[in-house]
């Protein structure tokens, strides 16, 4: 019956898991799909092998070697513990004591996962130290650096679905893997083609428990990023509210604002406690409205300054503020990096602190606000690939040259100070807060000094198109339109003249005569990467980026206008809001 249902690759595969070293549990779930018949949920379980991509692991969780469960978490952790051994033989880590530091978040099977990697990496001679309970990426981020490990795991599936589960692996900076090591980690894993390859019996005294030895160092740094303690201090009743939306930003956030001295932070109650089933929410995304609205809904009650959430893992952050309307707004993430950038700028120059020595990084598809404010400031802007993993390898390679100032990207990840080496809900967290009570402190609202930015740079807004084409027809539609843009770009968008293109596969730039010039390989946080940029003259920019894991092609738009006055902003929002359409509608993008 399986052979004429299953394909032969497929079935060699279910056939190996039920004749070889698995638990009982695992063989009898997986003969319990056969005799009921359920074929199409057995090929999706094993029709391949869950793929250990450059960041580490993402999947459904169930048995089958397409899922997250121990037989697939335990090759990718063999595998990467062959890596580091075989690094460390080599004499990289010369004079050190080989150790990785180990987070999860509070999804489903998260903790039994992250004591089940400490067990194979315990057993394969690595010293662990692993956080006693749930803690925020971002943490984990800190603790290699102030550990001094060599990498590092946090057990989290950021904000998809609960039904979904993984992990990501992180190197002696703190940053998540890049070439070359992600690379070769990846061939390792792959080698591993046994279950008989795996060492699952840990060793109890490699593994140490940590929690507050890390707690409190990390809230030292993250109340040191405070530029303006004064204001807090006369601000300490800002109303805020803050949700962690079930996840790990209950166990530092609160404790972030208490320790810079915020004493009026309202919880909300039903998403207090970690649950990996997020019970009151479709998806745990403070991307989404309705992610956050139990927040809203508290905020408009109490009459709050402020509403941030943070996603499953702490690492990105939503916030909302009262508009000029008296409306509560959520702010987007290019809206939220550019104040924060902005607030930075304009502290870190009254205190005297710029020498010109001083950076920000961003992703190509941030708003160019941040560009052309550095630029004003005379600080330098570093744009990267999409992922804090290109902004910390720039944060890497500029260490003892340049200052970081702050950075971030558009989808809602933040960082402020280079103590973590991703992107930092909990630090933005107190970041938003200390802005939002600096602008609370001049009589204004979070909103007022939005319009303000606006006005003394010009007002961005950014609109995001998704595209979802699925299946291998689907794939290959998505690979037609970049194909398409490529062969026949076009030489107007919105009635502005296209005066640059540049094309990251390429790694090619070209202007309005025709003229390319090479973007250059190697450069921070730039490689090969299939994303299209077009520029024009009034300053439009659209990005086309197909995803690397979803069956997806993102078309980022931003436009911008002069603000004369803050009372010029809604018509000036239409305006742009009418021209984002009109792009979308002359490109064809929906």
């Amino acid at each position: 019956m399986t052979a004429q249902t299953l394909d032969s690759a497929t079935q060699q595969r279910v056939e190996q898991w039920l004749g070889g070293n698995y638990d009982a549990d695992t063989k009898e779930a997986i003969q319990h799909l056969l005799d009921a018949g359920n074929f199409n949920e057995l090929t999706d379980s094993f029709y391949r092998d869950l793929e250990f991509g450059t960041g580490g692991l993402r999947g459904v969780l169930g048995v089958g070697s397409n899922r997250m469960n121990r037989y697939t978490v335990g090759a990718a952790t063999q595998g990467l513990c062959n890596y580091i051994n075989r690094y460390a033989e080599a004499a990289a880590f010369p004079g050190q004591d080989i150790s990785v530091a180990i987070a999860h978040d509070s999804r489903r099977m998260s903790p039994e996962f992250a004591r089940l990697v400490a067990d194979i990496f315990s057993a394969n001679g690595i010293k662990v130290y692993l956080f006693s309970a749930l803690r925020p990426t971002p943490e984990l981020s800190f603790a290699i650096r102030q550990l001094g490990c060599q990498s590092g795991i946090v057990v989290t599936a950021s904000h998809n679905p609960p039904e979904y589960n993984g992990y990501k692996v992180y190197w002696n900076d703190g940053a998540q893997v890049v070439a070359p090591h992600d690379k070769a980690i990846i061939a390792e894993v792959n080698k591993i083609t046994s279950v008989d390859d795996i060492k699952f019996d840990g060793v109890p005294e490699r593994i140490q428990l940590i929690d507050e030895e890390i707690d409190a160092p990390y809230i030292e740094r993250v109340k040191s990023n405070a530029v303006n303690p004064d204001v807090i201090k006369r601000q300490a009743d800002l109303n805020i509210v803050f949700t962690p939306i079930h996840g790990t930003g209950i166990t530092l956030v609160p404790r972030a604002l208490e320790a810079l001295g915020f004493t009026n932070v309202h919880i909300v109650s039903e998403q207090a406690t970690p649950d990996g089933n997020f019970p009151t929410v479709k998806s745990p995304n403070p991307e989404e409205r309705a992610a956050m609205q139990l927040a809203l809904d508290m905020a408009l009650a109490i009459n709050a300054d402020l509403v941030i959430a943070t996603d499953p893992d702490a690492d990105r952050v939503g916030a909302g503020a009262r508009n000029h309307h008296g409306e509560f707004e959520l702010l987007n993430g290019n809206q939220m990096a550019s104040l924060i950038i902005y607030y930075l700028l304009n502290a870190w120059r009254d205190a005297g602190k710029l020498t010109g020595k001083e950076f920000v990084a961003k992703t190509i598809v941030t708003t160019d606000l941040i560009d052309r404010m550095c630029e004003r400031y005379g600080v330098n802007c570093y744009n990267t690939l999409t992922g804090f993993k290109y902004i910390a390898e720039v944060i890497r390679e500029l260490e003892g040259k340049e200052q970081f100032i702050g950075g971030g990207e558009e989808s809602y990840g933040y960082l402020i100070g280079d103590f973590v080496r991703d992107k930092d809900a909990v630090a933005s967290c107190a970041m938003i807060a200390e802005l939002t009570a600096y602008a609370k402190d001049r009589g204004q609202s979070l909103f007022d000094m939005l319009m303000a930015m606006y006005q003394e740079n010009g007002f961005f807004y950014e609109a995001l198109v998704s595209i979802t084409k699925k299946g291998k027809s689907g794939a290959e539609e998505i690979q037609e339109m970049m194909a398409g843009f490529r062969a026949n770009p076009p030489k107007e968008i919105a009635g502005s003249p296209v005066v640059r293109i540049d094309d990251y596969k390429a790694l090619t730039r070209t202007d309005a005569q025709g003229q390319s010039s090479p973007i250059e390989a190697g450069k921070m946080g730039i490689e090969s990467s299939n994303v299209l940029q077009f520029i024009t003259a009034d300053g439009t920019k659209v990005s086309a980026r197909p995803s690397g894991t979803e069956p997806k092609i993102k078309f980022y738009v931003s436009v911008v206008e002069p603000l004369a006055s803050k009372e010029a902003f809604d018509d000036t929002y239409a305006q742009l809001k009418a021209k984002v359409q009109r792009v979308i509608d002359e490109l064809k993008l929906i």
